[in-house]
């Protein structure tokens, strides 16, 4: 019988380190057309809403508590979907988020494991560069600068 390691221990076998959105990474691939990260969220964290200009995301789920996706195209409306296993329930193993769009994302309260741990592939590749942070405590609908 095979036991899921806890947080703590995904993020010591991965070799994840600090993310600037908040949660846990390690970058695992990349190349001239694409990049490819770990992504661990503890219960209780969140990313925070952010935008990667230019780059696609596609977010893959792999291990723990399903995630809920918060996705924003224009900055003002919100469409939320649920990254797991579960798929008659309405979860999706794969969700892609546009270019620019906002994003921010949470491990869905009262998960057994304690994480949710995915894998988000961006293309072309991620550039720090090409990341924009919100403002803290803004939230899509918030008056733009």
């Amino acid at each position: 019988m095979s036991h899921t390691p806890d947080a703590a221990a995904l993020i010591e076998l991965l070799g994840l380190e600090p993310h600037p959105e908040g949660g846990w990474y390690a970058e695992t691939w990349r190349d001239e057309a694409s990049t490819a990260i770990w992504f661990l969220l503890e219960s209780g964290e969140r990313s925070h809403w952010h935008r990667v200009h230019g780059g696609v995301e596609i977010w893959h789920f792999s291990l723990g508590d399903p995630l809920e996706l918060a996705i924003s195209d224009d900055g003002v409306g919100v469409r939320r979907d649920v990254l797991g296993t579960d798929v008659a329930a309405g979860e999706r193993p794969q969700l892609i988020v546009p270019a620019s769009a906002w994003q921010a994302a949470t491990p869905l309260p009262g998960g057994a494991a304690g994480f949710s741990l995915v894998g988000c592939t961006v293309a072309p590749p991620f550039r720090f560069e090409s990341f924009e942070l919100a403002p803290p405590g803004w939230a899509p609908g918030d008056e733009e600068d």
